[in-house]
């Protein structure tokens, strides 16, 4: 699982840890920042043991995946990455998808788009787009203030900013957004050499800078992208940390009202963002048991 394998799909170079036979349903296991492929090490296996051809990719942008030639870090075009690689991967209508934060973002545009190719999804730590956005300025002064990164990536300071001292932005966001997580260092390590190019560094803040600027978009994930914010069909999974201290856990509590039907939103005592990491025995029992359902 730790070998990173390689896939061509969206006209990018995917690298991709696995785990399970190649011939298996399709888990896609899709990260978010600042976190690689490698945060997915405890829900592999399990899902490769239920059953599933469980793959990892690292986001585009993210090393060793490639940075896109035309420039897309939309919404839009990481939903439109999903459902390539559903294709490049041999996926059919028995694949499913999970998805952590930029993750969780792209699995609601790619199931909301490409019902069809995924049975279920699950979704952690970013609720649906349509009503975070809905409600974005009832946040209290807490959520404005856990959110100050998102603002100071809208600037000319942001790569500096997040390249001063070794990265000690993502150390600083890890403590704050998962402070029951004291066992972080290795996956901040993942981070930092996945980020270490400028390039790669200005691309995972590029994300953010294409959320507010729709003249970043590319028009040919238009239509994913308006797939972000609908209420698809596919039944998803949404499990959010209490303790999460990058989106608060107040906030998404009108989360229930934007999900698919059938879908289920739960909140996980004592979690914090990175939930997957923190609590993977319950995390990994509450995505098997939903696929299973």
């Amino acid at each position: 699982m730790t070998e990173v394998k390689n896939v061509n799909a969206n006209g990018l170079d995917f690298g991709y840890l696995e785990a399970g036979p190649a011939d298996a349903p399709l888990a896609l296991c899709l990260h978010g920042f600042p976190e690689t492929a490698h945060g997915w090490r405890h829900l592999l296996p399990a899902l490769a043991d239920a059953g599933y051809h469980a793959v990892a990719p690292f986001m585009r942008g993210y090393a060793p995946t490639g940075i896109p030639s035309d420039g897309a870090y939309q919404a839009g075009a990481i939903a439109a990455d999903a459902n390539a690689l559903h294709e490049a991967l041999g996926g059919d209508g028995d694949a499913v998808l999970i998805g952590h934060d930029w993750g969780a973002i792209a699995a609601y545009g790619a199931t909301g788009h490409a019902p069809e190719r995924w049975r279920k999804a699950v979704t952690m730590s970013v609720p649906p787009l349509g009503g975070v956005l809905a409600d974005f300025f009832h946040y209290d002064y807490g959520q404005f203030k856990r959110s100050f990164y998102i603002f100071l990536f809208q600037t000319p300071l942001a790569e500096a900013g997040a390249a001063a001292h070794d990265m000690a932005l993502i150390d600083s966001l890890w403590r704050d957004w998962s402070p029951g997580y004291h066992d972080a260092a290795k996956d901040i390590e993942h981070v930092k050499e996945s980020l270490r190019d400028p390039a790669n560094l200005a691309a995972a803040i590029g994300y953010y800078r294409a959320l507010f600027d729709p003249s970043r978009h590319v028009e040919a994930y238009a239509a994913e992208q308006a797939a972000i914010t609908a209420t698809g069909e596919t039944p998803i999974l949404y499990l959010h940390g209490t303790a999460d201290g990058c989106i608060g856990s107040d906030v998404v509590q009108s989360a229930k009202n934007h999900l698919p039907a059938g879908s289920r939103m739960e909140l996980v005592d004592g979690a914090g963002h990175f939930l997957h990491l923190e609590q993977p025995e319950r995390i990994n029992r509450e995505v098997l048991a939903w696929l299973a359902e």
